[in-house]
């Protein structure tokens, strides 16, 4: 797990040992952990657009391996839309691990 920096960190490893001794529960552990993770970036259409090209994929294979439509790819690679939710965290795994992460 990455975190925003070392205070996060440790409070992270505090939460967690908080929990295996019964000081928490779950979900409060999930509260924690959803604060102390590094948000995933968001991507313009230049990055996108440079990110398929790295990986030499087209815009239809790309829809393919993110479940959406071929005119959604277009549509971020001219900037009309910007992805969100999974689409932006798979494009952020295909930037961080590559192509062979996702298929």
């Amino acid at each position: 797990m990455k975190h925003k920096s070392r205070l996060l960190e440790a409070v992270h490893e505090t939460a967690q040992d908080l929990h295996e001794l019964g000081f928490i529960d779950k979900r409060a552990l999930n509260r924690y952990d959803a604060l102390c993770i590094e948000p995933v970036p968001s991507y313009s259409a230049e990055q996108i657009r440079t990110l398929r090209d790295r990986y030499r994929i087209s815009q239809a294979v790309m829809a393919s391996i993110f479940n959406t439509s071929l005119s959604t790819i277009q549509k971020w690679e001219i900037g009309e839309k910007h992805p969100g939710g999974p689409s932006l965290k798979l494009l952020n795994i295909l930037d961080r691990k590559g192509i062979e992460a996702l298929i």
